[in-house]
């Protein structure tokens, strides 16, 4: 039995995710193997590095996501394959105390590349789910050498409320090193940059943002790409491109630097040899957080999936919560259906999916 979790956001990691439902595997007598999966989201860094033997870890300070200086790790898979994980310098989960959607910069994960290429980098990938900015990747490109100004010629503050001052627009300065390097970002969602789909109309609020922020913001996206077009002459068709807005459009500016947007889970299950251990195995399990309308647009769980249906082999997925199940799964489990009196999801998630793993076992013994 395959274990193939996603993390499940804000409680467990996908490697945590993944010990539990094995567990429950055993307790129902199957044999379990786990193997964490991700999509460019938060644990990109950590799958990948599990996944590859004689990946070793290096550790930077960078700018954190408000400004202060923090401790973030750069991964490398071999001598010249860099990851960098966004959330690691600027993620939601860096942050201390209260939320603050209009200051929250990109600039670490720049200053995460901009070490990798000092370690002789050529290719770097960047896993860039998890944030909390929606600065249009500005604080990014500066931390690579861009200069963007105000009206007064001084350089633009950092964070995505301050997009709508933004005058000019210079990236000649970027990193020389970058035009030798590939660059691939994995991101987990398909979103433009602007628009009822966008950075800001759908992820800022989960970032703490208030419906005049959301507002702000996406104005000052549309000033940052209107900007860039003018001075820089980056390409129009950006702005639209799937995983433009991912990273609160962190996609966007490293497009806007040369980056290449891939979709995530495609590119980690290549990586981590997801359909030899799914042709290897009688029952997958796999799950995040919620399963809602994100999961059929790129998530992790639906790739795990679709590699599932097309081997031939059953896939159930563990959910904490469940607004919308694509039909590619052979069974949904939600947590709350294996809770007892008392028991809070969110408050004991191992226990919960141990006892959702030995489910699913029995029910698929069971022919179920």
């Amino acid at each position: 039995m395959l274990c193939a979790p996603n993390a499940f956001k804000g409680t467990l990691t996908a490697a945590a995710a993944a010990a539990a439902l094995a567990a429950g595997v055993r307790d129902a007598g199957g044999v379990a193997r786990s193997l964490p999966v991700a999509d460019g989201g938060d644990g990109t860094l950590d799958t990948l590095l599990a996944a590859t033997p004689g990946a070793r870890v290096e550790r930077h300070r960078v700018c954190g996501p408000l400004g202060g200086r923090l401790t973030a790790r750069l991964g490398w898979l071999d001598t010249t394959t860099a990851v960098a994980e966004l959330a690691e310098a600027a993620g939601l989960r860096r942050l201390r105390g209260r939320r603050d959607p209009l200051r929250a910069t990109s600039r670490g994960a720049g200053e995460l590349i901009s070490r990798a290429l000092d370690g002789g980098a050529r290719r770097i990938l960047v896993g860039i789910g998890g944030s909390a900015c929606t600065d249009g990747g500005a604080g990014l490109l500066t931390a690579l050498g861009a200069r963007l100004r105000d009206r007064a010629g001084r350089p633009l503050p950092l964070g995505g409320g301050a997009l709508s001052d933004l005058a000019d627009a210079d990236l000649t300065g970027l990193d020389s090193r970058l035009g030798r390097c590939r660059v691939e970002v994995i991101t987990d969602v398909n979103s433009p940059l602007l628009g009822e789909r966008g950075a800001a109309a759908v992820f800022a609020p989960q970032k703490g943002a208030t419906a005049t922020e959301v507002a702000r913001l996406e104005a000052g996206l549309r000033r940052l790409a209107d900007v860039l077009e003018r001075d820089a002459n980056v390409p129009p068709e950006l702005r639209a491109l799937p995983g433009a807005g991912a990273a609160g459009g962190a996609g966007y500016g490293l497009a806007a630097a040369g980056a290449l947007l891939l979709p995530g889970a495609p590119l980690v299950a290549e990586a981590i040899g997801l359909d030899g251990a799914i042709s290897g195995s009688d029952l997958v399990l796999t799950g995040e957080g919620r399963l809602d309308s994100q999961t059929a647009a790129g998530k992790a769980p639906m790739e795990v999936a679709r590699r599932s249906a097309r081997l031939g082999v059953p896939c159930v997925a563990v959910a904490g919560g469940v607004d919308a199940a694509p039909a590619v799964f052979t069974r949904v489990i939600a947590l709350p259906e294996v809770a007892r009196a008392g028991e809070d999801p969110r408050l004991v998630p191992r226990r919960l999916l141990r006892r959702a793993g030995a489910l699913a076992v029995r029910q698929a013994l069971a022919g179920g």
